[in-house]
């Protein structure tokens, strides 16, 4: 089982608005379309699950903008 306090959050943007089929593909992935882009919101274990993710994106050919790991963001309840 996964600690899920040694989690990462990532915001990832992508180039284009991605169609929510991208969600189901991409598991665990929120998708917030934007002007132009999508935020791709997602907790990962470890770089290497970043790395698969990041993988993912380029072989359905979408253009990679920004990744960037959100610090100090925990949810309250």
């Amino acid at each position: 089982m996964i600690d899920t306090d040694s989690r990462q959050r990532y915001e990832i943007v992508v180039r284009g608005r991605l169609s929510r089929r991208y969600e189901c593909a991409l598991d665990g992935v929120t998708l917030v379309p934007r002007n132009g882009q999508t935020t791709l919101r997602a907790e990962l274990a470890d770089q290497s699950q970043l790395y698969g993710l990041l993988n993912r994106l380029r072989d359905f050919g979408i253009e990679l903008v920004s990744v960037t790991a959100v610090s100090g963001v925990r949810d309250v309840g």
